[in-house]
């Protein structure tokens, strides 16, 4: 990315292309940037995604708490921004990260490993 592509402007015309909820706020699905596993989902408005954009560090909103977090300030276990992408429709985020340590707060590699839901396999016979 050239230098242009970190000035305000640049990132305020990006960050005017998402369609954040009447809450202010847009779903951020986090990947693994080489693999591709999923580690975790998220949620940003306009500030947490600028600061993501900008610093290179992962940066959501907490939804409980009402306060921005940086992912691994407090457990080490930080996201480095690889890529973010806007999906076709603006209303969600793909962030490529490269997770040091478990993504989940519960300590697993990913927060999608807990509950199976027993979807059918809609690759047999119907």
């Amino acid at each position: 990315m050239s230098s242009r592509d970190h000035d305000a402007s640049a990132v305020d015309e990006r960050i005017a292309q998402v369609a954040f909820t009447a809450e202010g706020l847009a779903p951020v699905i986090v990947q693994q940037w080489d693999s591709r596993e999923v580690l975790m989902l998220a949620w940003v408005d306009a500030e947490a995604l600028r600061r993501t954009l900008t610093s290179g560090r992962a940066t959501y909103w907490s939804r409980s708490r009402q306060e921005y977090w940086r992912k691994g300030d407090t457990s080490g276990h930080i996201q480095v921004v690889r890529e973010a992408r806007l999906d076709c429709d603006g209303d969600a985020i793909l962030l490529l990260v490269d997770q040091t340590g478990p993504a989940c707060h519960t300590g697993t590699r990913t927060c999608f490993d807990a509950t199976d839901l027993g979807a059918a396999d809609g690759t047999g016979p119907s």
